[in-house]
């Protein structure tokens, strides 16, 4: 057995650390080589181990969670690499790397190896009921403004609540002092009266719209605006003039696993053309692989930017690996926040 519990050599199984919406068993086309390989007993390779923030994946498989494939968010990377949890990716065993988004791609990159197989990028913004707020916001810091009083939602995420208010005040939330820590607590503390609720899983941004009572979801992904949109609520995903946030999220292979071959083929078959266009087109999520434009629905091109691609980094300010202690500070921040009267 694999430390941690992990799959019988050459039983031919993957388990995968996932977030929920993306398993192959839900999602067969986002896999599609991979599927029709297998026929009808794919799901007979997989299995899975959910969780709903990166926190969650990272503790998981610190505490001996057997899982083959993890899929976490780049700014955790780091965590994984420096920890031994993955190990250097083989590029030339991945058909369709080729097509891989370089700019993405040299984010799964530490000491000039790769670790991280980027498959899936996007946004976080605000998401407003334009029918709803007196004036729609066009900057992070208009989120302080009284007139939002009880109606914004806010990610419950420290991480992502630090960085959005970094932008929202000229601070670079990748490079912060002990001050920036303490006056991002204080506005966060500030923020409060307008604050309605939490949300913390992403059906939660797509139900929060349709009620009416949250004008304002903050940091949300922009399936959460497809969700509304085609429901038919007048919103906008706003483009505020600090940037959107943006995250990149990728496969790393467990040092531990027992089928590595596998564990490429599932890797390979995630960034192929067809897979890529289907997790656009379902999620309106940025596909790694560029040569899958041709496939995916022009409204959904248009609205990411997709045939922008090597702009991408110049539009957006992605997250960045943050140390364990620059984690710690950010999630006691926000744990004070909400704990404040």
């Amino acid at each position: 057995m694999s430390c941690g519990g992990g799959q019988a050599e050459g039983d031919g199984k993957l388990t995968i650390l996932e977030w929920s919406g993306y398993e192959a068993t839900e999602n067969p086309d986002f896999f599609g080589p991979f599927v029709e390989k297998y026929g009808e007993t794919f799901g007979d390779k997989l299995d899975y181990i959910f969780f709903a923030e990166d926190a969650e994946a990272y503790a998981k498989i610190q505490t001996d969670v057997a899982a083959d494939l993890v899929h976490p968010c780049n700014s955790w990377w780091q965590l994984y690499v420096d920890n031994g949890l993955v190990q250097e990716i083989d590029t030339s065993k991945l058909s369709n790397w080729e097509h891989v988004n370089p700019a993405l791609a040299a984010m799964g990159q530490f000491d000039g190896k790769q670790y991280f197989v980027p498959w899936d990028w996007g946004y976080e913004s605000m998401l407003v009921r334009t029918d709803l707020v007196p004036e729609v916001p066009t900057s992070w810091a208009d989120l302080w403004d009284p007139q939002y009083a009880g109606h914004i939602a806010l990610w419950d995420s420290g991480e992502a609540n630090y960085a959005m208010t970094a932008l929202a005040f000229g601070i670079n939330p990748w490079n912060t002092t002990p001050e920036d820590d303490e006056f991002i607590k204080q506005k966060l503390i500030e923020l409060k009266p307008n604050v309605l609720t939490y949300w913390s899983d992403y059906t939660e941004a797509y139900d929060l719209p349709q009620t009416g009572d949250a004008w304002i979801v903050v940091n949300a992904w922009q399936d959460a605006y497809a969700n509304a949109d085609s429901s038919g609520y007048a919103v906008e995903y706003v483009q505020p003039a600090e940037k959107r946030l943006g995250w990149v999220c990728g496969f790393g292979i467990s040092p531990n696993t027992a089928d590595l071959d596998l564990a490429y083929e599932y890797i390979d078959a995630s960034i192929a053309d067809s897979s890529m266009a289907a997790l656009a087109n379902t999620y309106w999520y940025g596909p790694s692989n560029t040569n899958a434009l041709a496939d995916i629905d022009p409204y959904v091109v248009e609205f990411m930017e997709l045939d922008q691609a090597a702009s991408i980094q110049e539009r957006t300010s992605f997250y960045r690996p943050i140390t364990e202690e620059q984690r710690q500070i950010r999630t006691g921040i926000w744990d004070e926040v909400k704990v404040s009267q």
